[in-house]
């Protein structure tokens, strides 16, 4: 393929990118980036307060955008079946081999690019905005500021690549992405490997050659193995699961949380993403919490903070439990939309409490089982908050909170009232175990009580929004009829 196709590919993606949030969130989508600034700002402005080193917010912001490319990166694991029932009669750039002179691999190859400059202007470059704002007033150098932005777009190149090396592994052998993934974090836990050196970071906080090929290096190799791994999705024969259905139903004994099971499972990548995602969570958050240890005096609690994290994490498999649903096609069966978010609560659960759990209990080798267990009772309690207040603010549409600013701010500022007491639990374990562990807990258990409210009222609350745009949409067909008709007789 000549440059200049390749060249045009790229320009067509970005348009199309951009068209497509557009039409999904209108006018509110450009106020993503604004706010997103806003937020960042504020967020560095306060940490300053309260003592925080530079170097240590930077860092901060390193693994923010790390976490956002490894969820960007699982592309490879939705793939097009998903795309298809979420957008509709919609076929992307992406999955477009079969019709354009371009092979799967340069196609995919080109989509991470577009997706690595698209995000480092739209989400990297509002975050290094708003530490610009609070770093250059508190005297930071301006040249400091300008690389945290390029390696701060670099270190989301790497989330996105480390993702889709190993959704490719799973194209090709799902058990190896979890050995991988568990060796992997057997690594990060043991602190023996510095596994920061290997990330941009480490040329941000000391800029060398040296750190340059050890920061940079990983990113260009997972960039280049990626595509290279990656089977193309293919539509396959349909499947069926009629003897499934009945099985898994009388064990769930709800027929949607049996529906979104099966989804899942037969959707591309299976529920082995969901284990997967649950494994990117856990390495990040011990990784995190081994370079705490190692920078400050600090010994923090690996349970609280895996729990947390694992169900803060579990957004991801709502998202996956909901994919193929709209409100208003529940309003063809008999069935409330309260007993439909009981039964995606129910599917919800049963998919990614037992995956997350599976890492909890596998730390248990070198991490205490006290603190083990802590984390086992906050993870599937946070899980449950953190299901009611998507169910409440999103619906069944969870993928359009990320750039419809309302939502995400409510999103945002709901998760953070839970995340921060958390997050501070799990920092002052070095200080009083018996009380972080204790406010945890209970912070835990008060945050899945409100998420349990909140749930029960996402049904009715959705219900009523379905049924006045059922409404609208009568209305406006009407409206539509009125004046063909009248269009007929001047025609006439």
């Amino acid at each position: 393929m000549n440059r200049g196709l390749t060249t045009g590919l790229f320009a067509r993606m970005v348009r199309e990118e951009y068209r497509l949030h557009a039409e999904l969130f209108g006018g509110r989508f450009a106020v993503f980036p604004v706010v997103v600034a806003a937020l960042s700002t504020a967020g560095v402005w306060l940490l300053g307060l309260t003592g925080t080193p530079p170097e240590t917010v930077a860092a901060g912001l390193h693994g923010l955008v790390f976490f956002f490319g490894l969820q960007v990166g699982t592309i490879g694991l939705i793939g097009r079946d998903a795309l298809r029932d979420v957008l509709g009669d919609v076929t992307l750039l992406v999955f477009s081999a079969r019709t354009l002179p371009v092979t799967w691999r340069r196609l995919l190859a080109t989509f991470l690019l577009k997706d690595l400059l698209y995000y480092s202007v739209l989400f990297v470059g509002p975050v290094a905005v708003g530490y610009a704002v609070a770093a250059l007033a508190e005297g930071a150098a301006p040249a400091g500021v300008a690389l945290l932005w390029v390696t701060a777009s670099a270190t989301f190149e790497l989330g996105v690549g480390t993702s889709l090396v190993l959704a490719g592994l799973g194209t090709r052998n799902r058990p190896l992405v979890l050995v991988v993934a568990l060796g992997i974090a057997a690594v990060v836990v043991s602190g023996r490997v510095d596994a920061l050196a290997f990330t941009p970071l480490a040329f941000y906080t000391s800029p060398s050659v040296s750190t340059a090929l050890s920061g940079f290096g990983p990113v260009v190799v997972l960039a280049v193995l990626g595509p290279a791994l990656f089977e193309r999705p293919e539509g396959g024969p349909a499947r069926t699961a009629a003897d499934r259905y009945s099985r898994l139903r009388g064990r769930l004994g709800d027929g949607v949380a049996t529906r979104s099971v099966l989804e899942v499972a037969g959707s591309s990548g299976s529920v082995w993403k969901v284990l997967f995602s649950m494994g990117v969570l856990f390495v990040v958050t011990a990784l995190l919490v081994v370079e705490v240890s190692r920078a400050t005096t600090l010994d923090p609690s690996l349970g609280i903070a895996v729990g947390t994290l694992l169900g803060l994490g579990a957004f991801t498999t709502y998202s996956w439990v909901t994919q193929y649903d709209d409100a208003v096609e529940y309003r063809r069966y008999p069935v409330s939309m309260r007993a439909v978010f009981a039964g995606k609560r129910r599917a919800y659960l049963v998919l990614s409490v037992p995956a997350g759990l599976v890492y909890l209990l596998g730390s248990a080798v070198r991490v205490p089982l006290a603190e083990v267990a802590v984390g086992a009772v906050v993870f599937p309690l946070v899980a449950v908050y953190v299901f009611g207040v998507t169910a409440y603010v999103a619906g069944l549409s969870p993928n359009e909170l990320l750039f419809d600013t309302p939502r995400f701010v409510a999103f945002g500022v709901a998760l953070a009232v839970v995340a921060v007491p958390l997050v501070v639990a799990a920092l002052a374990y070095t200080e009083s175990p018996v009380v972080a562990n204790a406010v945890a807990l209970g912070v835990a258990a008060l945050s899945a009580a409100v998420g349990l409210a909140v749930g029960r009222r996402a049904g009715p609350r959705w219900e009523d929004r379905t049924r006045a745009q059922s409404a609208l949409d009568r209305e406006r067909g009407s409206d539509r009829d009125v004046d063909t008709l009248a269009a007929e007789d001047i025609d006439e």
